[in-house]
């Protein structure tokens, strides 16, 4: 249960963080309700999911994924550009949230 809740956390802040780029500095209305919208709910599901997962592992894997993700949506979807730090960068990431997990940190 407390991964499923996390997993929501995870997506609604993805969508709350593309969604502010799209906001111009929160002067569009829809953008910027949607940039709202998606920090409360990724808060109130990561409080739920804090319930029974460790702090730690927990914020390590939404901010992690979190970031991964967005990165990635930058490039394939907003015209980021890809270069080999970014890359290594993502890579590292989801190599640290892979080492928490399997290190027995939940």
């Amino acid at each position: 249960m407390g991964y499923g809740l996390l997993a929501g956390a995870i997506t609604a802040e993805i969508i709350a963080t593309v969604s502010m780029k799209y906001s111009e500095g929160f002067s569009k209305l829809w953008p910027s309700l949607v940039t709202g919208a998606g920090y409360v709910i990724a808060f109130a599901l990561l409080a739920q999911a804090l319930k029974t997962l460790q702090v730690g592992t927990a914020y390590a894997i939404w901010s992690g994924i979190g970031t991964a993700a967005v990165a990635v949506i930058g490039i394939l979807f907003m015209n980021e550009t890809l270069s080999v730090a970014k890359v290594a960068g993502v890579v590292l990431i989801i190599a640290g949230v892979l080492v928490l997990n399997l290190g027995g940190a939940h």
